[in-house]
């Protein structure tokens, strides 16, 4: 009976080694694999002044922003290059999930449903959510209520779409893939209001004198953190960018970032 004890056990121990060893290699397999190939991929959405937009830079249209400049930080600290892949937003978490992409960087909200199924960073801003009007109707906009049987554009795949989901139930929602299409589409009359974070629905109002920020609030809207997006168990991975969002704040080089990007974005 030992004996067969004893066979089992060795058999159990040759089964259980490879998932083991499995399992202490995929927390560090992320950080070894980005420095193998040497370098860094990033996916985001460039419909998102000031943190990833595109802009014509000395004649060549070029992504920028203050993601941008923070993906070159992390790139930095692991001594790689960062290559930028640009996607819609709805797909710049699945492209972890296909392994297209090593981080999100994109103004991605860190909830605790995204959160079961992806590593998150320390927030590295923290926001709160505008309505954009066309100004000639702004008196029209006194609270969420005067929404109601309203068309309201947000973001496809957006914490914005879910707060207009739960939030404006007697609203028509209008959800598009690109903040430039929500835009035009408010101009024209076939939206009344779009939801946008603050920095970014200053941003649009800076370039568009015909649209403006309704001055009210939404009740349960709680604030909004912008984390960086990995796989799971990205234990090394998440300590490199957590180290460098860290080094970034405490020299306020962060908030130069976003700020000198702003400013960037609404240049005539």
């Amino acid at each position: 009976m030992n004996k067969v004890k004893k066979v089992l056990m060795t058999m159990f121990g040759l089964l259980m080694f490879p998932l083991l060893f499995a399992c202490n290699n995929t927390q560090s397999q992320g950080v070894e694999t980005i420095k193998a190939k040497g370098k860094l991929v990033v996916a985001l959405n460039p419909e998102f002044a000031p943190f990833e937009y595109q802009k014509l830079v000395d004649g060549k249209n070029q992504i920028v922003g203050s993601d941008v400049e923070l993906a070159k930080a992390i790139a930095k600290e692991l001594g790689v290059e960062v290559e930028l892949s640009p996607m819609s937003f709805d797909n710049v978490l699945a492209s972890l999930d296909s392994g297209k992409a090593d981080l999100a960087i994109s103004g991605v909200s860190k909830t605790e449903e995204r959160s079961q199924v992806y590593d998150f960073s320390i927030p590295y801003y923290t926001s709160k959510n505008k309505v954009i009007v066309r100004k000639s109707e702004l008196t029209n906009y006194q609270s969420v209520k005067d929404l109601a049987q309203k068309k309201v554009g947000a973001q496809k795949g957006s914490i914005q779409e879910t707060l207009a989901k739960e939030t404006l139930q007697d609203s028509s929602l209008v959800s598009l893939p690109k903040n430039g299409n929500l835009i035009t589409d408010l101009k024209s009359g076939q939206l009344d209001a779009v939801i946008f974070e603050e920095p970014v629905a200053k941003g649009f109002v800076e370039n568009n004198p015909d649209l403006a920020i309704a001055e009210f609030d939404f009740d349960n809207d709680k604030e909004d953190s912008y984390a960086v997006a990995m796989k799971k168990d990205s234990k090394e991975l998440k300590e490199a960018v957590d180290k460098t969002i860290q080094k970034l704040k405490d020299s306020g080089e962060l908030d130069k970032l976003i700020d000198d990007a702003f400013k960037a974005s609404i240049e005539k």
